[in-house]
């Protein structure tokens, strides 16, 4: 008779760790789809402020470029003793 309890206990143990595992590998499962999606997430976010820095980056290069173009313009109708607009129409 003991030994009957005793298979029953065990069985019952057995059944438990594997619904308990069951269990886990579910949980595992979904922790990782989390990350996945978490991860997707911050990547498209991280492009969306690199392409957002490209363009403001782009933009101040171009009011650079102008303002060098100006700058030469003023020179160059200091040295020619011209106006500027004349030296930018050359």
């Amino acid at each position: 008779m003991r030994k009957i309890a005793l298979f029953a206990a065990a069985s019952a143990a057995a059944l438990t760790l594997a619904a308990c595992s069951e269990a886990t590998e579910d949980s595992a499962a979904t922790t990782a789809d989390n990350a996945a999606a978490d991860a997707e997430a911050n990547m498209e976010a991280a492009g969306d402020a690199m392409e957002s820095a490209g363009q403001s980056m782009e933009a101040g290069a171009e009011d650079m470029a102008a303002d060098a173009d100006h700058a030469a313009a003023e020179v160059e109708a200091d040295v020619q003793d011209e106006t500027t607009a004349e030296a930018q129409a050359d």
